[in-house]
């Protein structure tokens, strides 16, 4: 396992629990995550990733047990959730831009709507994070002129626009032709390195072994290894994390 980090967590789970239909998806859950942390979530298929990052914003409603973020019990029936979503960018596999309107537009909506700022600061910071990506001179153009890469990466920085404290990404790249995951990583790369906060649910193993501080592996709604990048590719320690990992490397 990896050493304890001292510091208080930004987010802390504590007993997560999810059931669909009496079936426990994920099971008495206990995690903590760091600031500047880059974890990747890894495991099977219906072993509980999505679901579990989908209940950190409660996307997915919890069954049971506590989510505390930034000091605050989300769970609790008096959250208002919407406030703290708005500090917790999210990636999903599917891009979910809107369609009808230009990229520049889908970027400026929440910050204006949500968050109260002007157009011109929220077009001024759009065109900041776009520039990062490559993509500032695609700003008026509408989504379905876009590539899946490209749009996929317009998809970070619309996260990246409300200027969140941590950013979840549920499997960012699964969506894309083999060609397109490369730009995308590359993104996520270089937000790490400006030490953003982010939790991957990831198939991508180079991406978890270069770029992650701890890799973590779910399966039958548990974390049941945790461990640095190094140590879990090269040692792993538990029977099912040792056939999973022959499997997919």
């Amino acid at each position: 396992m990896t050493s304890v980090n001292t510091n208080k967590p930004l987010i802390e789970v504590k007993g997560l629990e999810k059931k669909f239909d009496k079936v426990n998806i994920l099971d008495g859950i206990d995690a903590k995550f760091y600031k500047g942390d880059v974890v990747c979530v890894i495991g099977p298929s219906g072993s509980g990733k999505s679901t579990f990052l989908r209940c950190l914003n409660r996307l997915e409603e919890p069954t049971g047990g506590h989510i505390i973020f930034e000091g605050t019990d989300i769970c609790t029936a008096d959250t208002d959730i919407d406030k703290h979503r708005q500090k917790m960018g999210m990636v999903f596999q599917q891009f979910n831009l809107f369609p009808h309107m230009t990229i520049m537009n889908n970027l400026i909506c929440a910050p204006v709507k949500l968050q109260g700022k002007s157009k011109e600061e929220a077009q001024a910071k759009a065109f900041e994070l776009l520039d990062k990506v490559g993509l500032k001179d695609r700003a008026n153009d509408f989504p379905s002129n876009l590539s899946g890469g490209q749009q996929q990466r317009i998809a970070i920085v619309r996260a990246l626009c409300m200027e969140p404290d941590v950013m979840l990404f549920d499997e960012p790249t699964s969506a894309l032709d083999p060609e397109m995951v490369g730009e995308v990583l590359n993104v996520m790369k270089d937000l790490a390195e400006q030490k953003m906060t982010m939790i991957v649910v990831t198939h991508e193993m180079g991406f978890a072994r270069e770029v992650a501080n701890r890799v973590m592996f779910l399966d039958g709604g548990k974390f049941i290894e945790e461990n640095s990048p190094e140590e879990f590719f090269a040692h792993p320690q538990n029977e099912r994390t040792k056939s999973f990992l022959s499997k997919v490397l």
